[in-house]
């Protein structure tokens, strides 16, 4: 059974904080695949297209029949543990410092044996669900898990490695009065975190929601404004060696299409979406960057709540999508600035929300503020990269994936 994870103990300012170090990170080509299903929370492996032999490790030719054509596809993760062996030496940095640790071999329902991290409640013998994960270098990686696990499995060291979980650490939401803040603020604490930090814009303006933030438990309301360098500059001094996973709600959206709309609200969108993450990571995702092998509450992750519209932009919000699109594309580039440090960048897309008063007018359905906020911390507590929640963004995000012309033709074309 898998001990709590106790609270960090307070950290001494006079000693070094650790040097990230990474999992050995080259892979080849076949192989990236398995972190692109991990980076979704999909577990899947190449299936031959002639014979739908099962393969693994990843390969270029089917090890039965020697096609070529090998798609990616989910497949039944049901398994037996047949070995395991603890390595107690290593000659990668990353592992010295985490020895021992567990691996093992896993016969696979579907057929192939795997290589794979065994988690602490399984062993020689046992039926087990196998999952995908994005280890710290950001690479797929194979972890057996219990069929049912104990209260506390997600603190077993091999899961707490590969997630990007809220429990112990502490959270900067950008923007309090977004629709989503208060649910997302609860959701984090009822996870486990151990303090959330709101960022308040124009803070001298009154807001009834502010009460339901004030009668929280270890919550702080602080001045932050996104289109302010020296707000976040002020902030990022007073509480960027806290932040362990840094949430960006800010979002400024208005009605119109490109010949129709105002210009004036195209650059207010880009000021909010698009550069305001940008001012964000550059005051708190150095000092993050430098925490992300800090002992329990190490930094962790930078979220990022976006629209389904970053990845096919509604004629009717043409700005609007416009800069989502562009926080999308910065998002990407911060996976590959990070990459060296191991913090994860994680996209959640999500179709119209419930309460925001810019698109009350569409018809269900709606993404209500709870769903959103169990939909990003249920990503953060697995570890991915991209998070679709709502009927909405999952049908746009499927689309998306299997045809990007086809889906634009759907929608500026007529089409359902």
């Amino acid at each position: 059974m898998t001990q709590a994870l106790p609270f960090p103990p307070k950290k001494d300012p006079q000693k070094k904080t650790r040097t990230p170090v990474l999992p050995p990170m080259p892979r080849s080509r076949a192989s990236l695949g398995l972190g692109v299903m991990a980076a979704q929370g999909r577990f899947g492996l190449q299936v031959c297209a002639e014979c739908q032999a099962v393969q693994y490790p990843p390969r270029d030719a089917c090890l039965k029949c020697l096609s070529s054509e090998l798609n990616w596809q989910d497949v039944d993760p049901s398994g037996t543990v047949l070995a395991e062996t603890t390595i107690r030496v290593s000659p990668e940095p990353y592992f010295r410092e985490r020895m021992p640790w567990r691996m093992g071999s896993v016969k696979l329902a579907a057929g192939p044996v795997l290589n794979c991290h065994l988690h602490g409640e399984v062993g020689h013998g046992h039926d087990v669900r196998m999952t995908l994960k994005l280890d710290r270098a950001g690479q797929g990686v194979l972890v057996a898990l219990p069929l049912e696990g104990s209260e506390n499995m997600a603190d077993d060291p091999v899961l707490r490695a590969m997630s990007c979980d809220p429990k112990r650490r502490r959270i900067l939401i950008s923007d309090a009065r977004a629709p989503i803040a208060l649910a997302m603020t609860q959701a984090l604490l009822k996870a486990g975190a151990s303090h959330v930090f709101l960022g308040e814009p124009e803070a001298w303006r009154a807001w009834p929601e502010r009460a339901a933030f004030e009668a929280l438990e270890n919550v702080s309301l602080l001045p932050l404004d996104v289109t302010d360098v020296s707000s976040i500059s002020k902030l990022s001094a007073e509480i960027g060696g806290k932040v362990d996973i840094l949430i960006n709600t800010a979002s400024f959206s208005r009605q119109g299409g490109v010949m129709g709309n105002d210009t004036t609200f195209a650059r207010d969108s880009f000021d909010v979406n698009t550069l305001g993450l940008m001012r964000l990571v550059q005051g708190f995702g150095p000092g993050m960057a430098a925490r992300v092998q800090d002992g329990i509450n190490s930094a962790a992750a930078i979220v990022n709540v976006l629209s389904i519209q970053a990845l096919m932009p509604d004629p009717n919000f043409s700005a609007y999508g416009a800069s989502q699109a562009a926080a999308r594309s910065i998002s990407q580039s911060l996976r590959a600035e990070f990459r060296g440090s191991g913090l994860r960048v994680m996209n959640v897309y999500t179709g119209p929300i419930e309460g925001d008063p810019w698109f009350q007018h569409l018809p269900p359905p709606k993404v209500t503020p709870n769903a959103l906020a169990r939909s990003t911390v249920a990503g953060l507590v697995d570890g991915l990269e991209e998070v679709p929640c709502g009927d909405i963004a999952k049908d746009v995000y499927a689309r998306w994936q299997a045809n990007a012309l086809l889906l634009e033709r759907e929608i500026t074309g007529g089409g359902s």
